[in-house]
């Protein structure tokens, strides 16, 4: 007989599970639900819920449940603009300092990346958790070899608001062929070490996500996904 779930392994189920828009904003959770799905007692469903409360993915309210939160676009534009400025200065770093190994180290990770792209035509192969698990590789590499792993840690860790804003963006927006080019710029500017090119190409890259979706996030179909201003 398998060993029931604890509070810990089903909080990490429901937070993946927001953070991907499978659970969607506004979306009831309710106990005896979760309880019947993971065949435990209310006891680590409500640990994993008031946690997510905590990280603020949900709102628990007295006497009528809990709720899924919406995202906050304020606090998602200030995250953006923190990795722009922390992420600028270590891409910095790094191109001032790579060597030529860790230079194709970066190249072999855009061919990842452009071979999870190749199939985005295609709706039953095209993976979105791979495109953004191979986006992501790419940059952690100059936080990688600049030693600034807690500062990548902190900035990707799952978040209420940043993590779905960017999952949004390539659901909603086709962003796809956008970030790639995005990140050709980046090789190009590793090349030829262009220190003029990066902060720039960091604002479009970051902010794109703000810049692609634009008025659709007010739209019927969008706006349901973030909070009132």
């Amino acid at each position: 007989m398998e060993a029931a779930l604890s509070a810990e392994e089903i909080y990490k189920i429901l937070e993946n599970e927001i953070v991907r828009l499978e659970i969607k904003p506004g979306q009831s959770l309710s106990e005896n639900t979760l309880c019947r799905r993971f065949l435990v007692s209310r006891t680590p469903i409500r640990s994993a819920l008031q946690r997510l409360e905590q990280n603020r993915f949900v709102r628990i309210i007295p006497c009528k449940g809990t709720i899924v939160t919406p995202i906050n676009l304020h606090i998602a534009n200030q995250l953006i603009y923190q990795r722009i400025a922390v992420e600028s200065m270590v891409f910095r770093d790094f191109v001032k300092t790579c060597a030529p190994p860790e230079a194709e180290e970066v190249r072999y990770s855009l061919q990842l990346l452009e071979a999870a792209e190749a199939t985005r035509d295609h709706l039953d192969t095209f993976d979105i958790n791979e495109f953004l698990q191979r986006d992501l590789a790419m940059h952690e590499i100059w936080f990688k070899h600049t030693d600034k792993m807690y500062l990548w840690e902190n900035l990707t860790k799952p978040h209420a608001d940043y993590s779905r804003f960017i999952r949004l963006d390539i659901v909603g927006a086709k962003n796809v062929p956008d970030v790639l080019e995005n990140h050709r710029e980046m090789m190009e500017i590793i090349d030829k070490k262009d220190l003029a090119a990066i902060e720039p190409l960091m604002v479009q890259h970051l902010y794109g996500g703000v810049r692609r979706l634009g008025g659709k996030i007010f739209s019927d179909e969008y706006k349901v996904y973030f909070q009132d201003s």
